[in-house]
């Protein structure tokens, strides 16, 4: 039915994941360009970066699909909701809507956009299953940022700072995005970076790298390396030290794996915040 492809289409395109994405470029671009923000350039930078997070998705399942249909079977091609093809024919589809959407957009902008497809494809096609995947989320994650900005014809010193931090989050959302289907990984022979790591490891590691990038930010605002409003940091920093310790706390590799996803989503919210509030807290 026309209703079942409908929902296999959008399920095709990982919203929950890509709806974060989304929103943390919204983020980046709106900050970029306040106070005087060019609406018809933000709407072509969100837009273009939508259409290549859910190309990325997309083309992630048409690679994952044998898996899928062993250990995931409530997935779109599984379910025989969308034909591979179909599936292959849309991811590219959208690449081509993104490069249209991005030829208004400065050169910088282009070349980011592309490197970044390049990182996600990489990972689709080979990369995930190795312990390279923490590298590419760690190369590809610091390109939000930038983008948004070069998009929005405002690139700042800040957001060479933002890079190590971006960096040190983008192995922070790889583990986290990874620990949901650990054990189906390990079973199907692939050695994710959380894999290799096990689920205790990987659960250390997050809060670990994140308290790192919690430390960078205060030291860089406390020696005026990088100047930033306290009204502003502090909280932030609050903020994000509560969240990361309610996520210790309530979250874990003792807990049911149906919790992992929930947990996902809760560390992906607190690198935004952190982000986001550091570069509010500089720049306004």
């Amino acid at each position: 039915r026309f209703t079942d492809i409908a929902r296999g289409f959008f399920l095709l395109g990982h919203p929950g994941p890509v709806l974060f994405h989304v929103l943390g470029v919204t983020l980046f671009a709106v900050l970029a360009g306040w106070p005087h923000i060019a609406w018809g350039v933000l709407v072509l930078v969100v837009a273009a970066h939508t259409a290549m997070q859910l190309s990325i998705a997309v083309i992630n399942d048409y690679c994952d699909r044998y898996r899928d249909g062993q250990g995931k079977k409530s997935k779109p091609i599984p379910l025989g909701l969308v034909r591979p093809r179909e599936a292959l024919v849309y991811g590219w589809l959208l690449m081509g809507v993104m490069l249209l959407l991005l030829l208004p957009l400065n050169l910088f902008a282009l070349l980011v956009s592309l490197f970044y497809l390049a990182f996600g494809q990489a990972y689709n096609l080979g990369l995930k299953s190795t312990p390279l995947s923490g590298v590419v989320f760690a190369l590809a994650i610091p390109l939000i940022p930038l983008y948004a900005f070069a998009g929005m014809g405002h690139v700042v010193p800040l957001i060479f700072w933002l890079v190590p931090v971006a960096a040190l989050l983008g192995v922070v959302l790889n583990l986290a995005n990874s620990l949901p289907d650990l054990e189906e990984d390990a079973a199907s022979g692939a050695r994710t970076l959380a894999v290799v790591l096990g689920v205790r490891r990987s659960f250390l590691l997050i809060p670990v790298l994140m308290g790192i990038c919690l430390l960078f930010v205060g030291l860089l605002a406390w020696t005026a390396t990088v100047p930033a409003r306290s009204a502003i940091l502090l909280p932030t920093l609050a903020l994000t030290l509560l969240l990361l310790l309610g996520a210790m706390l309530f979250f874990g590799a003792t807990k049911p794996i149906s919790t992992r996803k929930r947990y996902f989503y809760l560390v992906m919210l607190t690198c935004l915040i952190l982000a986001g509030g550091w570069i509010i807290g500089v720049l306004f």
